[in-house]
């Protein structure tokens, strides 16, 4: 089953300069199928396109041209309520930058969808407790984001953006800020609930140790 397919996707940055100004084409005629459970990765040097592309199948930019299809729909095309429930139920995202809530704790971001859709304390707590278990964040769950390591940060960002069974899930170079080891234990974690769970995962990168965890 195809989870996401793109068709001819391009993307122009103009110039708000006077004059003509200088048009800058960040995607050229992208195409893609992504069927259920792959995880993928797509690779390229700064510069070649990749967040662009992130952030238009995260629906954070629209194409110049083209189309996108996630389980048959395009998101695109959506008003801006059925929009942000579509994202809600479909889409997990993974940062470079964890986009964690500083006032929160470890425990409170990861449940945050969940809260948001309004499930039961019960379905919560063993949610919670079953990414926790994977990414190995138990002993955290109560601290402050601030109070943990970058890599435990990615992790919490990671059960976060997993706990609400996302059709798929979006990761942006989710290994930039993180040292060797930090790395090594994120990629080995996605690994497994891609391999366990069935997670469709996309990711972009640079780096090719991280592209080597991928299908």
């Amino acid at each position: 089953m195809l989870v996401l397919e793109t068709r001819g996707l391009s993307k122009i940055y103009g110039s708000k300069g006077k004059g003509k100004g200088i048009a800058v084409k960040a995607l050229d005629d992208f195409s893609i199928n992504v069927k259920e459970g792959e995880f993928v990765e797509i690779m390229g040097p700064s510069g070649s396109g990749k967040t662009t592309l992130l952030n238009i199948l995260a629906t954070i930019d629209s194409p110049s041209s083209g189309e996108v299809y996630i389980k048959g729909q395009n998101p695109h095309k959506l008003d801006k309520d059925d929009l942000a429930l579509f994202r809600r139920k479909n889409l997990g995202f993974i940062f470079q930058d964890f986009n964690l809530l500083d006032t929160l704790s470890v425990k409170e971001n990861i449940i945050l969808p969940l809260v948001l859709e309004g499930r039961s304390q019960k379905e919560i707590e063993k949610k919670l407790m079953d990414m926790a278990n994977i990414l190995n964040i138990q002993d955290i769950l109560n601290k402050r984001t601030y109070e943990i390591s970058g890599g435990q940060q990615q992790r919490t960002a990671c059960a976060r953006a997993l706990i609400n069974d996302p059709s798929i899930i979006l990761a942006d170079e989710p290994t930039g800020n993180l040292d060797s080891k930090a790395s090594m234990d994120l990629m080995e974690s996605l690994e497994t609930i891609n391999r366990k769970r069935g997670a469709t995962i996309v990711m972009v990168t640079h780096d090719a140790f991280a592209a080597s965890f991928c299908n």
